[in-house]
């Protein structure tokens, strides 16, 4: 099923405009996720809003906006006073300046999405604005609103169309001052800094995402699986202790031990890179079966039985969970 796109309106480039719409670039759809629910019942919670002082469920044409000045004071905010105070550029993503992609500090930035010409008119333009950005190897800065508020957006060419980042305002983004005033003034010696840069060098190498695997995501999947086929639960292995003696010998045995394990991982790999897993390819599915060698392992065993649900009454079973 094809992502809906989070807004549509217009790209405008001075006298140069097209139709657009923004897509998010990230998702954490893919994850497992969990529903909280009762431990007596197995039903799943549900939530009301309710009245702080009455203990009353309110209903939804009952609930304002209502900002906060003092203990159980508020200055309400309606909608029809905030759509007064909409901005014109709800609708147009106006490119104000060009910069450097250096000038943009990493601090500003919130989430990146995806810009394309939206229907089959515009593209022509699209292609425009996208290679002018392209030519000049600058960032276009412009606005756009989401959800009422008005954002900053960092344009860039991304393959046939533009990645735009929202950035933070200078009020979001905190000094660092204030963390880093306390660090100690440390000199550091030729000799730890010559075992530091070996020990990076041996780990050094090319960005490539596909090779990283999210472990946590895997661990709750055999997690599950094992629960799903009555299996007992393995628990975790203690946690080393993370302090450091001597340092320049934690260095060296650093050194050391990066050296024993290169010749092992060049040999594993074989010059082949893993393969890619396919997109949206997920690693949960009925009946789940997990990955990697812990799956390979649980494949090879003889298929166990599977836990008996607890029984319940009839009444609780036709009941829906919230």
């Amino acid at each position: 099923m094809a992502p809906r796109a989070n807004w549509k309106g217009f790209l405008r480039l001075s006298l140069v405009t097209c139709p657009v719409a923004l897509y998010p670039a990230t998702s954490d759809t893919e994850k497992v996720s969990f529903n909280q629910i009762n431990r007596k019942t197995g039903h799943r919670i549900k939530y009301a809003k309710v009245d702080a002082g009455t203990g009353e469920e309110v209903a939804a044409d009952d609930i304002t906006k209502g900002y906060k000045i003092d203990t159980d004071t508020y200055i309400e905010v309606s909608k029809d006073e905030l759509d007064d105070i909409a901005l014109e550029s709800t609708r147009t993503i106006e490119i104000d300046e060009f910069v450097p992609k250096s000038d943009i500090d990493n601090r500003y930035l919130i989430r990146p999405y995806y810009l394309v010409p939206d229907g089959k008119v515009g593209h022509d333009a699209f292609a425009v604005i996208r290679e002018t950005i392209r030519s000049m190897d600058k960032i276009a800065i412009g606005r756009v609103v989401l959800t009422n508020r008005e954002h900053i957006i960092a344009l860039e060419p991304l393959d046939k169309g533009l990645m735009g980042t929202l950035l933070r305002y200078p009020y979001e983004v905190r000094s660092e001052k204030e963390y880093f005033d306390d660090i100690q003034d440390v000199k550091v010696t030729k000799d730890m800094l010559d075992l530091a840069r070996h020990i990076v060098e041996q780990k050094s190498g090319s960005f490539e995402p596909e090779q990283f695997e999210d472990r946590y995501e895997s661990a709750l999947i055999d997690l599950i699986n094992q629960k799903r086929h009555g299996l007992p639960t393995a628990k975790a292995a203690p946690k080393s202790g993370g302090n450091v003696i001597n340092l320049m010998d934690a260095l060296k045995r650093s050194l050391a031990g990066g050296k024993q394990a290169a010749p092992a991982a060049k040999a594993k790999s074989n010059g082949k890179k893993p393969k890619k897993r396919a997109e949206g390819q997920r690693e949960l599915l009925l009946p789940i079966s997990g990955g990697g060698k812990r799956a390979a392992k649980e494949a090879a065993k003889p298929e166990p039985k599977k836990a008996e649900k607890p029984a319940r009454a009839p009444a609780a079973r036709s009941k829906k969970a919230g």
